[in-house]
């Protein structure tokens, strides 16, 4: 597929509105092409430069294909200057055939002062044939690590680790001898170990066989010969999950029977996320303490990060909702449709995965760092 270069960036002020969330809002309507912000506390201050936020839309398929080609993973590489994201489910050309996911590689080029991004170069490529349905992703080592969904088809799915410009290599693929629901997120930690969430979002959408097991988050340890473990359960589909920037606490995402578009089919389905201290016994992590953290305002938090300062940020229904690390609701950086991901870039900016849109966003925190080569 021939890369599509994109040089009509411009760089627009979003309208910075102040809200008290305590009182019912008036709906309002926001461009596609458009961010708002929505204060809710003076904290969002610190994150979010009031009344002078930038933003710039990179790239759309609302005008042509209309497809959700920035769905999922959102994962920015620094050495390359690249962002990487997957599709939603693409319907081909036969009925008969399951849809597939297309991963694109979006390469910026800066003003000399890294200040913006002047042009991007966006490709679409098809997975590799045993990276099936890939969904979320993080870095890892030199590369990127996927979750792969899987498909109806036997021994598929699992994480896949693919280096910069060679072969992807399975690191866990099953639960023993039970295949792997449909992996939807993961988080690489210091300590060199891998934390994913397992759901049935695939089964929902006829893409897998009926679930082998319950929907969990496990914690891989390649450096303790393999060692897979179920770190929690409890969950209705859990789909996003994080750590603060000092480890000791994870996030994870509910979304319960909502789509993973994140917009609300049931207003009684969790939209929750979770919060779980980090305990160790016998030099071994275990999840402990379970609480509400948040509920979000609008839809569903299909995926969640933290900031350097330990703020907490959602993909949700309304866009990129935001709290302190305290749960104090700071905020929402709005998008009309919402946000289905998001990731840090170099310091100052956030990308915003939007189904046929992908805005960047002048912010004036960091990301917690996600270079794990060391």
């Amino acid at each position: 597929m021939a890369a599509v270069v994109n040089s009509d960036i411009n760089r627009t002020v979003a309208d910075y509105e102040i809200v008290d969330l305590s009182k019912k809002q008036a709906s309002t309507a926001i461009d596609s092409d458009s961010i708002a912000i929505k204060q809710y506390h003076a904290g969002l201050e610190s994150i979010i430069e009031r009344d002078s936020v930038e933003y710039s839309l990179l790239l759309t398929s609302l005008t042509t294909s209309r497809c959700p080609f920035f769905h999922n993973a959102c994962v920015y590489s620094p050495e390359k200057d690249e962002l990487w994201t997957t599709s939603d489910l693409l319907q081909t050309s036969s009925s008969s055939q399951l849809p597939i996911v297309l991963i694109s590689k979006i390469r910026m080029q800066r003003t000399e002062d890294d200040d913006g991004v002047v042009a991007v170069e966006w490709s679409k490529l098809r997975p590799p044939p045993m990276v099936t349905m890939p969904a979320g992703a993080c870095a890892f080592l030199e590369g990127i690590l996927y979750c792969s969904q899987g498909t109806l088809k036997p021994d598929t799915g699992g994480l896949y680790y693919m280096p910069h410009a060679r072969a992807p290599r399975p690191v866990v693929t099953s639960f023993g001898s039970r295949p792997f629901n449909s992996p939807q997120q993961a988080a690489a930690s210091r300590d060199g170990s891998v934390w994913f969430t397992d759901s049935s979002l695939g089964f929902g959408k006829e893409t897998r066989p009926s679930p082998q097991l319950p929907n969990h988050v496990y914690r891989y340890d390649p450096e303790s010969a393999g060692s897979l473990r179920v770190m929690a359960d409890g969950f209705e589909m859990p789909t996003g999950l994080c750590f603060c920037p000092d480890e000791e606490t994870l996030y994870v995402t509910d979304v319960g029977a909502k789509p993973h578009s994140g917009n609300a089919s049931s207003t009684q389905s969790p939209a929750t996320i979770y919060a779980f201290d980090v305990a160790f016994r016998g030099d071994q992590p275990f999840l402990v303490n379970k609480r509400v953290f948040a509920f979000a305002v609008k839809g569903a938090p299909v995926v969640v990060h933290c900031d350097d300062a330990g703020n907490v940020y959602a993909a949700c229904g309304d866009g990129i909702e935001i709290w302190s690390s305290g749960g104090v609701p700071l905020g929402l950086i709005e998008v009309a449709g919402g946000c289905s991901n998001f990731c840090f870039g170099i310091p100052g900016e956030m990308f915003l995965c939007a189904e046929q849109r992908l805005f960047r966003l002048q912010v004036r925190a960091g990301g917690t760092a996600e270079d794990m080569s060391e």
